[in-house]
């Protein structure tokens, strides 16, 4: 008589032996049921009781039946009372909140009827609604990881990344999904500029240089055969160059010089002790890759960084240790006070503002006058927003003791430091 409902337990771990003492002593403890208006009787709590005493045979077992109750706050007691005994996984949670959701129930009301937070609510609903993010929480990843995963559908050299990363690695999560986004984004913003190109018909080369070493030359290092510098007319192709930054441009090249009557402006020199003849050397290769490579993990780390601190102070408590982290910085690094950034400084507190043009503009400024509440959050906004100013994107190269001090001081607050920023810090 007994029909088995929507659960919200999608792993009923069936072990032998929960199978063996239902065979043996039958189900103790009661099923809980309800009477639909079909007549039905809907178990409300103890499905795997229910499908245990179905492969052991049992002609029958012990069931309360309640009063008839709307579907959601059954659902939203299934999260209640499977977490109050054994708990449930992330992916049961998630199955749950998703389940409310199509019953038309809000997030706010999700997480009032199961003690959940709301951005959790949010969170794991948003990733059951991808394929990627449904299979990982089957697979027993957090809704945080599901949530990246399922932000990467589609890409499986980033998912398997990612994967290693919460598998070797999970405390570089953040910094390994940033480093993506930004990746993601440069080559979208790549493949439109170079088809724009190819839509003009413009012939695009891989490599360019400055000297005559090379069989292509960018114009800005180029003569014409009367001796004037080449402009941008004497192009006939273009290289597409990407800086740390992940910013494109297409720059004016002359392929084929020597035909043409071109000759290079320049001859290459080594220090000034005279010319060096030959391309760069494979250890000059090296180090201006490195360069390349280390300012843009610095832009990355920027990123995952301020919002790392953004979350800290979104809390309902500063975070412990803040009074000798500012009154440091003030009396250390003056200048955290002068030249920090009000705009970065608001984003930082979750103040609203809109940007503006204006001289003098400080959304910090205009936040503090507006409120007397949480004004210890305005001055670490503040004290961060200085150094953040003061970190520059080579600052791997010769790190700064403020630049150590801050980074220290948000590791004590649980930041997980870049690789790159390991460098200034000496990790």
């Amino acid at each position: 008589m007994l029909t088995i409902a929507a659960n919200v337990r999608t792993e009923l771990d069936m072990t032998p032996e929960f199978l063996d003492s239902v065979k043996q002593h039958g189900v103790i403890v009661p099923i809980v049921a309800q009477i639909t208006d079909e007549g039905e009787i809907h178990v409300l709590y103890g499905q795997r009781r229910t499908v245990a005493a179905l492969e052991a045979g049992l002609p029958e077992v012990p069931v309360y039946v309640s009063e008839s109750q709307a579907e959601a706050d059954r659902i939203a007691k299934q999260v209640v009372e499977n977490d109050q005994r054994a708990g449930l996984t992330e992916g049961d949670r998630a199955e749950a909140y998703q389940q409310l959701a199509l019953l038309g129930i809000s997030a706010t009301q999700i997480a009032k009827r199961t003690g959940a937070k709301k951005a959790h609510v949010e969170d794991a609903i948003k990733a059951k609604s991808s394929k990627a993010g449904t299979k990982a929480l089957h697979d027993g990843y957090t809704v945080t990881e599901a949530l990246v995963l399922a932000e990467f559908e589609g890409d499986e050299e980033a998912t398997a990344e990612l994967e290693s990363v919460i598998k070797e690695k999970p405390e570089n999560l953040d910094h390994k999904v940033q480093k993506l986004r930004d990746d993601r984004e440069s080559r979208r913003v790549l493949d439109a500029l170079i088809a724009e190109l190819e839509a003009q018909g413009t012939v695009i080369v891989e490599d360019a240089g400055h000297y005559g070493d090379s069989e292509t030359i960018r114009v800005d290092s180029l003569k014409r055969a009367d001796g004037e510098p080449a402009t941008e007319d004497d192009a006939n192709a273009v290289l597409v160059e990407t800086n740390y930054r992940g910013e494109h441009k297409a720059v004016p090249v002359v392929t084929g010089w020597r035909e043409l009557g071109f000759t290079p402006r320049y001859e290459r020199h080594n220090g000034g002790t005279g010319v060096q003849s030959g391309p760069m050397t494979e250890e000059q290769k090296e180090e201006r890759k490195t360069l390349i490579a280390n300012n843009k993990a610095m832009l990355t780390a920027t990123t995952v960084r301020r919002t790392f601190v953004k979350t800290l102070l979104s809390r309902k408590q500063a975070p412990k240790g803040w009074q000798q982290f500012t009154v440091h910085a003030l009396t250390h690094h003056p200048e955290t006070a002068r030249v920090y950034e009000g705009s970065v400084a608001a984003e930082m507190i979750g103040a609203k503002f809109e940007e503006s043009t204006m001289w003098g503009w400080n959304p910090l400024k205009d936040h503090v006058a507006g409120t007397t509440s949480r004004a210890e959050f305005s001055l670490i906004a503040l004290v961060c927003a200085g150094y953040e100013k003061q970190i520059p994107k080579d600052a791997w190269r010769n790190p700064g003791q403020s630049a150590k001090d801050y980074l220290n001081q948000l590791v004590l607050w649980g930041y997980t430091t870049a690789e790159v920023e390991k460098i200034i810090t000496g990790e």
